[in-house]
């Protein structure tokens, strides 16, 4: 159901309609809090990229805020790391340094979580004084607060899964989840923000197979994403380098290796990699096919970001396949992995300029 400030109960009537600069301040705030989720979602893949995300043995959501201020502290948080398969298996005899290199990442990523959450409550409860969001709002938001927490404890459930015998980095389904947190968190906050800035839609409502073609498109986009998870953590990316041939066949021949099977859509490299390009092959078609038509029958209103969309979705399509052609390096792939999120942006910020127009029912 499209969101509608003007529907929450306890807000003064025509409280929000008279107050166009509160709302602009509002979707600033959450536009900003979405830009520093995307920050974090790009130093997560950072961290995986560069092997940083197990240096930091202990969830500590106080303590761990401040750095290692001692030499002996240092000396202590490499003791732990050595203790794990990773240093044994990847990292051995790299030294203080070493870790130090790898551990300045990891933290930076969890001290940046932190400064989300207080980027977060912080001006909700000013806002929330100032009377500048009503109480429905400040509910959701408040609980949006609180699926930010709960991600920083997938992402703990994620990291404690490398520490296991045998393992050099964490469990793909695990790194998959934090992920579709990580986005359904992302696109919650960008789509309240639209929505507090523009609440009602503008005249000319697009057809409703229209919306479905975007509603479409962006399933789609995000079905890519969580199988590029699956390729992340198995670390897929580092096979298979040609494209669209997978060892000279378009489907591998070590798709279906594995029984039951459906692990191989979690599992088996050669699977989760061909999976991956196909839904990123369907979803460009999907977009190009939603910008063609669009821009044919609707309203030259819509033509900004129905082109946004198309231009995010060639250049993602490119960027993955340099990226694999070029056996993933770290540079490629978090622009990689950045701009999936951006074409998600667009395809979000469309799909909410489509919203039908609600006509409210008046009791008899």
């Amino acid at each position: 159901m499209p969101f509608d400030v003007r529907d929450f109960p306890g807000a003064p009537p025509g409280a929000w309609a008279a107050k166009p600069a509160g709302r602009r301040l509002v979707a600033v705030w959450l536009f900003t809090i979405a830009g520093m989720v995307l920050v974090m979602v790009a130093l997560g893949g950072l961290t995986r990229l560069t092997g940083s995300g197990l240096s930091i043995l202990e969830w500590a959501p106080l303590l761990g805020t401040l750095p290692p201020l001692s030499d002996a502290e240092w000396q202590r948080l490499y003791s732990l790391y050595q203790q794990i398969p990773q240093y044994h298996l990847v990292n051995q005899g790299f030294g203080l340094s070493g870790f130090k290199h790898i551990f300045w990442l990891e933290w930076a990523h969890r001290f940046w979580g932190r400064l989300i959450g207080l980027a977060v409550l912080l001006p909700l409860l000013w806002f929330w004084r100032r009377g500048l969001i009503d109480r429905r709002l400040a509910r959701g938001l408040f609980a949006l607060f609180l699926l930010g927490g709960l991600q920083g404890a997938v992402g703990w459930f994620m990291v404690a899964s490398g520490f296991e015998a045998d393992r050099t980095s964490v469990e793909p389904l695990r790194l998959t989840t934090h992920l579709a947190l990580a986005l359904l968190l992302y696109g919650a906050i960008v789509w309240v923000g639209l929505s507090v800035l523009q609440p009602q839609p503008r005249a000319n409502p697009a057809p409703a197979w229209l919306r479905r073609l975007t509603l479409t498109a962006a399933g789609l986009v995000s079905l890519t994403i969580l199988a590029g998870g699956f390729v992340a953590g198995l670390h897929a990316g580092l096979d298979y380098n040609t494209f669209p041939f997978m060892d000279g066949r378009l489907i591998p021949s070590g798709y279906a290796n594995l029984h039951p099977i459906l692990r191989n859509l979690t599992e088996n490299i050669a699977a989760v990699q061909f999976d991956h390009r196909l839904l990123a092959t369907l979803s460009v078609l999907m977009t190009g096919a939603l910008v063609a038509v669009g821009l044919r029958t609707h309203p030259v209103t819509q033509r900004g970001p129905l082109i946004a969309v198309g231009c995010a979705a060639v250049l993602q399509y490119g960027l993955g396949i340099a990226t694999l052609l070029l056996a993933v390096p770290v540079e490629l792939a978090s622009a990689h992995q950045i701009g999936a999120t951006v074409l998600l942006t667009t395809l979000l910020v469309l799909l909410h300029a489509l919203r039908p127009v609600r006509i409210p029912v008046r009791a008899p």
